[in-house]
């Protein structure tokens, strides 16, 4: 299974607009839920897959087929994602970040569903933030099933790996760099430190893999709570984030992306605001009193 690049737009598209009176009033009437996508991390320098520089025109992500049914995979994507970790280890939160966590403060936001799994929501001081895709701060072991930091695991693969030398390029969202095959082949993996023999996995949900049931639930909860949804930064492209507009627009909810460019959901929406997301967040939070 590959990632889906592009759709057939369908329905009538919401207006797109500059202008954020609307964002901010249907934001000011509190219980509005955020559906995040990677266009919100991209200026804390961490790409995005479908933008206009997208990664997935140039590059492939790990899917799970892949990474459970062969080492070389899992050989691959861990050489990589070593690599790539430090640097989304010290990316940092971004006004947008900031600002949506200053909404939640204030009581404006009832709830955050993120696509991203970079956690800088919650280090921007975001609370409850539910992952939808996972952590990539989080390691899970596919046997024992135990789970651990991904510090931790970075500290035993430099140990395995003492000599492994690499200059990091070209970041993807799910963590990883591209890497030169001759460089991977030398990458020794480690297994579960708990079971000793267990494959480890980060505890993100790769492309081809489902969310797990509970936390979809939850989703639904919180649009089921909400008096509103505001898309941040995400094209919709998959189901997975998708879903929880077309529930929203099929209870009469309002729904507000701010993304620069066209998505999936703009047949459901109220309008499109198209504006970077630091810009345009941070003055919502200024109009509402909460910057």
């Amino acid at each position: 299974m590959r990632p889906t690049l592009s759709w057939t737009p369908s329905g009538v598209p919401a207006p797109v607009t500059t202008e954020l009176d609307e964002v901010a009033r249907v934001v000011g009437e509190r219980g509005v839920v955020v559906l995040s996508g990677a266009g919100l991390s991209t200026e804390s320098g961490i790409p995005d897959y479908r933008g206009a520089g997208g990664t997935l025109r140039r590059h492939s992500p790990m899917t799970y087929q892949e990474f459970v049914g062969s080492e070389e995979g899992r050989r691959r994507y861990w050489a990589r994602s070593h690599l790539g970790w430090a640097t989304v280890a010290r990316a940092r939160p971004n006004a947008g970040h900031h600002a949506v966590a200053a909404l939640r403060a204030g009581g404006y936001l009832s709830g955050i569903i993120t696509q991203n799994v970079d956690g800088l929501h919650q280090r921007a001081g975001a609370s409850a933030v539910a992952e939808l895709h996972g952590s990539l701060a989080r390691v899970v072991c596919l046997s024992c099933r135990r789970t651990s930091a991904r510090h931790e695991l970075d500290r035993r693969l430099r140990q395995a790996n003492p000599s492994f030398r690499a200059e990091a390029t070209k970041l993807n969202p799910d963590g990883d760099v591209d890497l030169a095959e001759h460089v991977v082949r030398e990458f020794r993996l480690v297994p579960c430190a708990a079971c000793g023999s267990g494959v480890l996995k980060p505890d993100v949900v790769f492309f081809g893999e489902n969310v797990p049931r509970p936390l979809v639930r939850r989703c639904y909860e919180l649009i089921e709570e909400a008096s509103a949804v505001l898309v941040l930064g995400s094209s919709l492209t998959v189901l997975s984030g998708l879903r929880f507009v077309r529930r929203a627009a099929e209870q009469g909810k309002p729904v507000l992306i701010v993304n620069q460019g066209e998505t999936r959901g703009d047949s459901h929406a109220r309008l499109r605001v198209e504006l970077p997301l630091g810009q345009a967040l941070t003055e919502v939070a200024g109009r509402l009193g909460c910057a």
